[in-house]
């Protein structure tokens, strides 16, 4: 079957190993194998969070749950249920069989229905590789749109549906179990953060190093308070207007500093339009310590050592700068800030009313209680710390390069399964241009039913 509109094109000259197509299989429109539905305008006065019927919006076929309820006059026809695939036609073109429960299908939201020819389970297997496809290939100024019409002339794969049928089950075994290895292996992050955590708590509660305090002769700690410690801040930064097409300074974003290790990606950086002046004190320098002074409660307190060449970035506003007066008590600073017991102070201490975020000031930090260390134990937490550290980090990046190899495995089951390498073939099937055949004649004789059973438009004169 040959096709000649522009996204057929597209997908017959792309080497994607996610929209192979089995030699002997066939290729169909979407649309002759499946019914398109596009969600309904709902009125947007009518949404509310208290009372009405579930609405389903493009957001939640990413997430799988409704947030909003709707409480106006309801349009037959526009109903969604569990089992029923779903495509977010704005943004990333989401696809998902959805699972929670009746809802209303709100616009820019399809509801795809696969005929008796074409199996469900894959199909929502297969579109995902199309769909990101036309996504990569959309340009878009604002949010990305997908047309139904795109939709209902993709050419997707024919095979048999008996091996459509038994593809969908081997990849749901298959994904099965690499789910359960996802499953372990996040348990293996959990768990490297709470030993994280209680290896914190034990620093600076003094049972770390309580052999060395022994064996040195150490006294008992002292508590005093951050600003104690402090050449200069807490200073909130400045964030200035920035664009693609700024050429002044960089400046860091939250997410620079919101896993507490400083990050100097595109991701985490921008441009501003302005360029500081070279002794602008928002100029960072090695062994800054930038706190999150605003942000969701989760991440208030954060905390990351600036490691970066001097006087390149600047910090934002949400962002706070402390320097030490000692530079070897940065370390053991940035340990501390980010301790289980120093984020629920700033946690219990964040200020903002509902629909604004969290913040914390530099009161707050300035008067954060601190062990008051002796410099030679204060080196040897820190030495502590970075040794167990390094072994679980190490841990956590061989979980974290498996799940990105069951990444790279789920790609390959797709790809497999798309060139029919995935399930041995039967010769008992009905061959897919046999398939192809009997689609095209029945859709002629439904089209031909359609036709005979309009009525005829009445003439004047008659």
């Amino acid at each position: 079957m040959s096709f000649s509109t522009p996204v057929a094109e597209l997908i017959s000259s792309s080497e994607s190993p996610l929209i192979a197509c089995a030699a002997r299989w066939e290729r169909i429109a979407l649309g002759d194998v499946a019914s398109i539905l596009n969600g309904y305008p709902w009125k947007a006065e009518y949404f509310n969070q208290k009372s009405g019927i579930p609405l389903l919006r493009i957001r939640d076929v990413t997430s799988g749950r409704t947030e909003t309820l709707y409480s106006g006059v309801i349009v037959d026809g526009y109903f969604v249920d569990d089992g029923d695939l779903l495509i977010g036609m704005d943004g990333d073109f989401n696809v998902r069989i959805w699972s929670g429960g009746r809802a209303l299908l709100n616009q820019r939201v399809c509801r795809i229905a696969p005929s008796k020819n074409y199996n469900k389970k894959f199909m929502a297997f297969m579109l995902p590789g199309y769909l990101d496809l036309i996504n990569r290939v959309t340009h878009s100024v604002t949010v990305k749109h997908l047309s139904s019409k795109t939709l209902q002339e993709l050419p997707i794969p024919l095979p048999p549906i008996q091996e459509q049928e038994r593809i969908a089950k081997k990849i749901e075994v298959l994904n099965a179990r690499a789910n359960r290895a996802r499953g372990e292996l996040g348990h293996v992050v959990r768990l490297v953060k709470c030993f994280k955590d209680r290896l914190l708590e034990q620093a600076f509660s003094g049972k770390l190093t309580g052999d060395w305090r022994i064996a040195n002769c150490a006294g008992d700690w002292a508590t005093t308070v951050l600003q104690h410690f402090l050449e200069s801040g807490p200073s909130n930064g400045w964030s200035p207007q920035s664009g693609d097409d700024a050429t002044g300074a960089q400046t860091l974003k939250l997410t620079a500093t919101t896993s507490g290790r400083l990050r100097l990606d595109d991701q985490a950086v921008k441009r501003i339009y302005e360029m500081p002046p070279p002794d602008s004190k928002y100029w960072l320098k090695p062994g800054d310590i930038l706190i999150q002074r605003a942000n969701a409660i989760e991440h208030v307190g954060i905390s990351a050592i600036f490691d970066g060449p001097p006087k390149t970035y600047i910090f934002p506003d949400l962002m706070m700068r402390i320097r030490a007066q000692d530079p070897g008590a940065t370390k053991f600073l940035w340990f501390y800030l980010n301790s289980p017991s120093v984020r629920k102070y700033f946690r219990d201490r964040a200020t903002g009313t509902s629909g604004n975020m969290p913040k914390i000031n530099g009161e707050t930090v300035r008067s954060l209680p601190v062990p008051n260390v002796g410099a030679m134990e204060r080196d040897e937490i820190v030495r502590r710390l970075e040794r167990a550290f390094a072994v679980v980090d190490r841990l956590a990046a061989g979980a974290q390069a498996a799940q990105a190899d069951l990444d790279k495995l789920d790609q390959a089951i797709l790809a497999k399964a798309f060139r029919g390498e995935l399930v041995p073939e039967d010769p008992n099937d009905e061959q897919a241009s046999f398939l192809l055949e009997r689609i095209r004649t029945e859709r002629a004789v439904a089209g031909s039913a359609s036709k005979r059973g309009r009525r005829p438009r009445s003439t004047s004169g008659a």
